[in-house]
């Protein structure tokens, strides 16, 4: 039985779900609609952001399963994104050079190329996992 390594935090989930009201924690585990839903409604007005916590379990549990672990981690990715995305940083862990670069000459391409990161990190990572898990 092959037993998959798990690609998402619990602990980071549960640190992100503490600003789970702007949808932090709902992108992460790569529910980007609702995470967007959250952002504009600040956690559907707290009541949605307060049952999350009793539903985490199983959105990192879903995130396990949905997406493959691999060289790069997610969970460092994330933070690199949350936190220094505008100057690209997890463009330079992912080893995406040019747009790393270019993010940081421009502020994450004025915050829009941040905004589509916040949306499609958990797809980049896991489409670089599965390529790299074709040569192994």
């Amino acid at each position: 039985m092959d037993v998959r390594e798990s690609s998402h935090s619990l602990l980071v989930g549960y640190l992100l779900w503490i600003l789970g009201f702007l949808g932090a924690h709902r992108f992460y585990y790569g529910r980007q609609l609702t995470g967007t839903l959250y952002f504009f409604t600040f956690g559907l007005f707290g009541i949605g952001w307060l049952i999350d916590f009793f539903l985490i379990p199983g959105m990192d549990a879903e995130a396990d399963f949905r997406y493959e672990s691999g060289s790069k981690n997610y969970d460092l990715a994330w933070v690199l994104l949350t936190f220094f995305g505008l100057f690209g940083l997890h463009r330079f862990y992912m080893e995406k050079w040019f747009t790393g670069l270019l993010y940081l000459f421009t502020g994450g391409l004025l915050g829009v190329g941040y905004i589509y990161d916040y949306w499609t990190l958990n797809e980049q990572l896991d489409y670089l996992h599965r390529v790299e898990n074709l040569y192994e």
